[in-house]
């Protein structure tokens, strides 16, 4: 299996019978290497409702025929796009033929905004825990450090962790090292940085700090096999 980052929070699992996208993000990202017009997609897995983690999902569903799994007010909401959505919720687990999706606690925000300024409700944000052949990839979302978050290191056996370092919207560097701590993840890679000026942080800084596990910042485009 292989899972790469491609700029901000967007991350791609190849399975080897399913492309999934996490918060694709694609288009209007200046640090996304993915075109949003050939993305190969199976699944679009979205932690909440904002529109620098929604991004480009609709145009992918409708070209790739993917299905989005997302917190409930946000799939329902989509899902009047004409693309084929799963509502979850936090706390809520489901076994799908691509592997189980369990959502966590955030603490955040989540609203959509329309291109004629409408802004809809999203819902809770969340946390996405993906299990796939015997490996948990854990994308924390845009999150606050909250101490539940070791709770979900200490019940799950995370191999990989993409946990926001950006503060201003997110955790901030110091108290991401905490989370990464917390979750207990063998790797822990840094993301939601360096897309706008007021998230500007140095990745390689970070990860070099991790003490649980692995710290990798990843490049764009880069992949790691699990």
């Amino acid at each position: 299996m292989k899972v790469s980052y491609h700029g901000h929070s967007v991350v791609k699992v190849e399975t080897g019978s399913h492309t999934i996208l996490f918060d694709p993000f694609i288009s209007g990202n200046e640090a996304c290497d993915l075109d949003a017009s050939t993305v190969d997609a199976d699944v679009i897995l979205l932690t909440h409702a904002h529109n620098d983690h929604v991004g480009d999902a609709v145009e992918i569903a409708k070209r790739t025929d993917a299905l989005i799994v997302a917190p409930n007010e946000l799939a329902v909401y989509l899902g009047t796009k004409g693309v084929v959505t799963h509502p979850m919720h936090i706390g809520g687990s489901r076994e799908f033929d691509f592997g189980k999706v369990k959502f966590t606690q955030a603490f955040h925000g989540s609203s959509y905004a329309e291109d004629d300024g409408t802004v809809i409700y999203g819902g809770m944000p969340g946390g996405i825990l993906l299990t796939v052949g015997g490996k948990t990839i854990y994308h924390v979302g845009d999150t606050a450090l909250f101490t539940d978050l070791k709770m979900y290191g200490e019940m799950n056996d995370i191999d990989i962790a993409f946990i926001p370092i950006g503060d201003n919207f997110t955790m901030g560097p110091e108290d991401a090292l905490v989370a990464a701590d917390w979750i207990n993840a063998k790797i822990s890679v840094p993301v939601h940085y360096n897309t706008f000026p007021v998230i500007e942080q140095d990745p390689d800084a970070w990860a070099s700090k991790v003490k649980t596990g692995e710290g990798r910042a990843l490049k764009i485009g880069e992949s790691i096999e699990l």
